[in-house]
């Protein structure tokens, strides 16, 4: 097994996330996170990607319908909710997967020192703050 994170300008992003994965032409996992300037945030968000990317894989939700489900909920994602994540949607097809990786990265920013409302303020606003370079 080959497993390959890393961080990347929000730039670089296949579309627009924090934290994506997938299978290269090799078999390997890539896991790309944004670059968010604290290397335990990024730490972070590497181990949920890596928790959700193989919980989906063991129970045959596809990579391709879940990068769709992304792409079409950040299209249409709720003006009254501009904080939430596409794991949490209820329809979701990788929703169970995303918030198991949630509770371990949870508990792995506890044990880091990390206040979890912090940590979630500071990927808001740098996702915010990315948004806003685009226009």
């Amino acid at each position: 097994m080959k497993i390959v994170i890393e961080t990347i300008p929000q730039s670089e992003q296949r579309y627009p996330t924090i934290g994506d994965y997938w299978r290269d032409a090799d078999g390997n996992l890539q896991i790309r996170v944004t670059d968010v300037g604290n290397w335990k945030y990024e730490a972070l968000v590497a181990l949920h990607e890596m928790i959700e990317v193989l919980l989906c894989e063991d129970r045959g939700i596809k990579e391709p319908d879940i990068m769709a489900f992304d792409e079409a909920y950040e299209k249409n994602r709720p003006a009254d909710d501009p904080d939430s994540e596409p794991g949490d949607a209820p329809l979701a097809p990788y929703r169970k997967e995303h918030r198991f990786a949630e509770n371990l990265e949870r508990l792995f920013a506890e044990q880091l020192g990390v206040i979890w409302d912090e940590y979630d303020a500071h990927l808001c606003k740098h996702w915010h703050d990315q948004d806003a370079n685009k226009t």
